[in-house]
């Protein structure tokens, strides 16, 4: 038995912790240099915005609709999602953060009432850290979390589903012809997993809601579209197929990628965000232990610019594998001075680490310079540690430039929020 604990609407829900005014308001946050929605209230979503729309083409709803609109504030988030993770955990035995605003909890032995229990979790999450939620119960992950979609969706859109799965959902419980009636009502693109394209050929063949997908030969599923669909409708039936990852794999890859707030050209800008790009992509390296042996950089122009148009990468081996932020740092620099070209207006570069292995299985090898070695592992662990505990950015290579304010480069996020669980400075006041 699982659970999938969700926050509804996440990012929205952060800014409301902190700001009273925008409860019951239509609001959306937008992505990476106010692009598009990447987060909506339910108010929101009542005025039709979809998500990934373009700023630029519902900012009129501010004047007429009353539409508040906020970058993104994505270390606000972070934290927010930690305090709820941590919360949510004593759920079950095991836990699973799937994402930033999910995680999965693991039922096996937990006695009682299985809704009682969640609601009252829901309730020590929403005034412990600020957060409504809403949670699916179901045999295996894939049944978890439809049911937390149709707790959602009870919430949201009364009538849609009967209002005792609102908020929580647990399909377990159900009588037969109940769950069969809801399954009924359920379109089939809303199977975790599904896909468009999936969903599109499946309602080809008639299979348009979850009762008739369950009704399929799995056999046939397997031959006519994957195994992938196949291991999705046994889930569906109550066969457990994908287990509970309560340690997160290691990634194959890791990169850092950003879209510029403003065009760049100068050599010695990219530099900079490369630097930081590379730092960064270098810490989630160390966080998981492992070592990288080649380091891929890339720039590239805008296409949606009338201008001249550049887009060049190349990947630059290290000597030996590492997690160092300066040997990482140094082959993003000497592949970026081989790619850069003058006369372009860039408008995103990036680092990526790929052929990773682990750091504590590496293969020795006859290393005159092995003390060397254990000397920056110890540096690295202490700019970890100070970053950490001072903020992300306290200590830095020195091609990463003065300050956030002065980078040319830097995202536009003209209507961030303080972030204010985790800067001194930029804590909540209270006015009396």
């Amino acid at each position: 038995m699982y659970a999938l604990v969700d926050g509804n609407n996440f990012y929205v829900s952060c800014e409301r912790i902190f700001d009273p005014k925008l409860k019951n308001r239509p609001v959306v946050v937008l992505s990476n240099n106010d692009g598009c929605a990447i987060a909506r209230s339910n108010e929101a979503k009542s005025l039709g915005i979809k998500m990934g729309a373009p700023w630029f083409q519902i900012r009129h709803m501010e004047r007429s609709e009353g539409l508040i609109a906020l970058s993104a504030n994505f270390e606000l988030y972070g934290d927010i999602s930690d305090r709820m993770m941590s919360v949510a955990s004593i759920l079950g035995p095991k836990q699973e953060i799937y994402s930033i605003d999910e995680s999965f909890i693991d039922l096996t032995g937990v006695r009682g009432d299985l809704v009682e229990r969640s609601r009252k979790l829901r309730t020590k999450i929403l005034y412990g850290v600020g957060i409504p939620t809403c949670i699916g119960i179901g045999q295996t992950k894939t049944l978890a979390k439809l049911a937390n979609h149709i707790a959602k969706t009870a919430e949201r859109k009364p009538g849609s589903y009967p209002e005792n799965l609102a908020q929580v959902c647990n399909l377990s419980a159900l009588a037969s012809a109940e769950l069969d009636a809801i399954l009924a009502a359920t379109e089939v693109g809303e199977v975790w997993g599904i896909g468009r394209q999936i969903s599109k050929q499946l309602g080809e063949a008639g299979i348009r809601n979850v009762q008739q997908l369950i009704q399929l030969d799995p056999a046939t599923v397997n031959r006519r579209w994957s195994v992938v669909l196949e291991r999705t409708l046994r889930e569906l039936r109550g066969v457990s197929c994908i287990d509970l990852e309560d340690v997160p794999a290691n990634k194959k890859e890791i990169a850092c990628t950003r879209s510029f707030g403003r065009p760049v050209t100068e050599l010695v800008d990219l530099e900079e965000a490369v630097t930081v790009f590379a730092s960064r992509a270098a810490e989630k390296l160390r966080r998981q232990e492992g070592v990288v042996s080649k380091v891929m950089v890339f720039i590239h122009t805008s296409r949606f610019r009338p201008e001249a148009q550049y887009s060049r990468s190349v990947v630059v081996p290290l000597r030996r594998p590492s997690a160092d932020t300066a040997k990482i740092v140094q082959a993003a620099s000497i592949g970026l001075q081989f790619i850069y070209r003058s006369g372009f207006k860039f408008a995103k570069a990036g680092v990526i680490l790929t052929d990773l292995q682990d750091g504590g299985v590496l293969q020795g090898e006859l290393d005159l310079e092995s003390d060397q070695h254990k000397d920056m592992g110890k540096l690295m662990v202490a700019l970890d540690g100070l970053n950490r505990r001072f903020g992300r950015g306290t200590v830095k290579m020195a091609s990463a430039g003065a300050g956030e304010d002065d980078r040319v480069w830097s995202m536009r996020q003209e209507r961030r929020t303080p972030r204010y669980t985790t800067r001194w400075e930029e804590i909540p006041v209270v006015l009396a």
